[in-house]
């Protein structure tokens, strides 16, 4: 049986549960028998599992199996009665399950179809890979025209034009590259500080998607910021690198990076100052993503005091630093804290309509809903969702917006309205 031809989207329910029980894609994968890649794939719809790994994934994540396979399956196992595997022993049985699966043909494809295609949405990260290990042909073009062009691809960033970003970064990183490759002195630093930009926007949006690419793109714009030697491109590319630590269950070293970049920026000056606030939010709530309480509060409160220090600083390139927005930090950090109770108090004094671009409002309305999802408040979370679609349409069908979004059709309390904004926005195959 090859799950994978179902009509259910696997892996946004197995994300929904392993988010829902607080777990990296490291420890996943390996109770499972996979990597934590391999787990990212899963979940964003590029691999397929067979047949005993899905069982193996209900399992250890307490999901009915019958939910991923759209079939009543009598008598699907728990996590009460599959045992989770430990230590040499049990990886070396994991490897023989599998090797028996495979014999009895059960099939894993990796990459068989692309992400989104049973539900009809499109990830617009896909061309990121190869674009990434062999960037198109391109011709050095003027400093000021790759700098208009990266202006154009932030903007579509900022706006949550996600697909028209994909479409546009592999022509930008390779116009980038050339420009860069082909000048010196002070125009190679402004080239390499627009080529890093253009990997951060790069890596920004493979993060959205949880697409593997995110780490080769933001390793590359670390180091094309560092070679334009200017501490804001650092700062943002050492942002979107400890996010993907983060991702990949490395919350500890993530937050000694992002510390460590902080202390090296001049908190008193615009805008080292504002990308200094920036980075300490991350580290935040990278901090909570590993229940360390201390220092993510103690983080936040440092960034709101800079915050407090520095106005508002416009240009920073994909986060904006003011007072809202730490607001909204300290709600995704409540939310990861596992205390979103304490965070009713600070949603209801946000003003999110004046955060100054549809991507940053779609997020602060999506840690907002996962808040109300977190208390039980199935109304509350999808009005939430339903203000992510209004500012942001393609916000709304990322795979971690959709995994919520499924999560609310199977729960008890039926909200009018769910089952149609489910299949509008990808979350429930046409």
């Amino acid at each position: 049986m090859d799950v994978g031809l179902t009509r259910v989207d696997i892996g946004s329910i197995l994300r929904g549960a392993r988010c829902a029980a607080r777990l990296t894609q490291a420890q996943v994968g390996q109770a499972c028998g996979y990597s934590a890649s391999a787990v990212s794939r899963i979940e964003s719809g590029r691999m397929r599992l067979d047949y005993a790994a899905l069982v193996r994934f209900a399992a250890f994540l307490n999901v009915p199996l019958d939910r991923l396979t759209a079939t009543p399956v009598p008598d699907a196992p728990t996590v009460d009665t599959v045992e989770r595997p430990l230590g040499e022993e049990d990886a070396v049985r994991r490897r023989n399950l599998l090797t028996g699966a495979l014999a009895a043909g059960a099939t894993a494809v990796v990459g068989a179809a692309p992400a989104g295609a049973a539900s009809g949405t499109a990830d617009p990260a896909a061309g990121l890979e190869d674009a990434l290990f062999r960037l198109p042909s391109a011709a050095p073009v003027p400093l000021a025209c790759l700098v208009q062009q990266t202006a154009a691809a932030r903007s579509d960033f900022c706006a949550a034009r996600y697909a028209a970003l994909g479409r546009a970064l592999p022509g930008l990183l390779a116009a980038a590259s050339a420009t860069r490759d082909a000048s010196s002195g002070r125009e190679r630093e402004r080239a390499s500080m627009a080529l890093a930009r253009a990997y951060v926007l790069a890596a920004e949006l493979a993060l959205k998607q949880h697409n593997d690419a995110a780490w080769v793109a933001a390793d590359r714009a670390l180091t094309a910021a560092r070679a334009s030697g200017h501490p804001v491109p650092i700062g943002e590319s050492s942002r979107v690198l400890a996010i993907t630590m983060r991702r990949s269950g490395r919350s500890p070293a993530a937050v000694r990076l992002l510390t460590r970049e902080a202390a090296d920026l001049d908190a008193g000056q615009s805008p080292t100052g504002a990308v200094r606030t920036t980075l300490m939010l991350t580290a935040a709530y990278t901090a909570a993503s590993s229940r360390d309480r201390a220092t993510a509060l103690g983080l936040l409160d440092e960034a709101r005091e800079e915050t407090e220090r520095c106005q508002a600083v416009p240009g920073l390139f994909t986060v904006d630093v003011s007072r809202t927005q730490v607001d909204v930090y300290r709600i995704g950090v409540l939310n990861a804290l596992g205390t979103p109770d304490e965070g009713v108090k600070v949603a209801a004094r946000l003003n999110i309509d004046s955060m100054p671009t549809a991507e940053r409002r779609a997020r602060a309305w999506t840690d907002t809903a996962r808040m109300w999802h977190a208390l039980g408040d199935q109304p509350q979370t999808f009005a939430a969702l339903r203000r992510v679609e209004q500012e942001a349409p393609q916000e709304v069908r990322r795979p971690a917006l959709r995994a919520l979004t499924a999560d609310l059709l199977h729960t008890p309390a039926r909200v009018p309205g769910v089952r149609e904004f489910a299949a509008r926005t990808g979350a429930l195959p046409d």
